[in-house]
């Protein structure tokens, strides 16, 4: 099966920006997105799907499209996720990354099933990770970005192995989490974070 291409793209107006976010599932961090604008005749070679990719060939590929790409990042606080729910700030974390641009796309190419609630021209792609380079692109960005946040954020609250699951509910984590109990990082809406503090109210979270 091919990877990514410009097929989709082509139809649309350039400057096109591709848009992708990380971190929807993790019970813990922020929501990240990224949006890309290439040069269509300055691709690093082998982009994909950020989970198809090995972490180091990512973390290779996040700096070559860094030089030669346009690269917007946009986060949604875990607060923010609490507060309008992931899928919203999903969306504002998408919203973030794009105004991040330093040109304005003509057109913005979002992977999934819906757009944020916004004027500028706009399509959604599901599966579009797998299919657009700007997609896939923005992919390995986000994904890049949060891991790093994750790593530093672990570092400041040890115990939950943040640094290797990223705040997805693991069994590491979710022992962690009924040792040491919530972190302010902690999605306090998620439904495992919302049952453990039904069970411990009163408890004070750490950190």
């Amino acid at each position: 099966m091919s990877g990514p291409s410009f097929e989709l793209e082509m139809p649309h107006p350039m400057p096109l920006a591709g848009v992708d976010e990380a971190g929807r599932g993790p019970l813990a961090g922020p929501v990240v997105a990224a949006a890309v604008i290439f040069d269509r005749g300055r691709v690093p070679h082998g982009i994909d799907d950020s989970k198809k990719l090995k972490a180091t060939a990512r973390a290779d590929l996040c700096l070559k499209i860094r030089e030669v790409a346009h690269v917007g990042v946009g986060i949604a606080t875990v607060e923010e996720i609490d507060d309008i729910n992931i899928l919203w700030a999903s969306m504002l974390a998408m919203e973030r990354a794009v105004a991040a641009l330093a040109i304005e796309p003509a057109m913005v190419l979002v992977d999934g099933n819906r757009c944020p609630r916004w004027t500028r021209p706009s399509q959604w792609v599901i599966g579009g990770d797998a299919l657009c380079l700007s997609i896939a692109a923005a992919s390995i960005i986000a994904k890049e970005e949060r891991d790093r946040m994750m790593a530093e954020y672990d570092a400041h609250h040890p115990g939950y192995d943040w640094g290797k699951n990223k705040g997805y509910g693991t069994p590491a984590h979710l022992d962690a989490l009924s040792r040491l109990g919530p972190t302010p990082l902690h999605r306090r809406s998620f439904a495992p974070i919302a049952q453990y503090s039904l069970f411990v109210a009163g408890r004070s979270p750490v950190g």
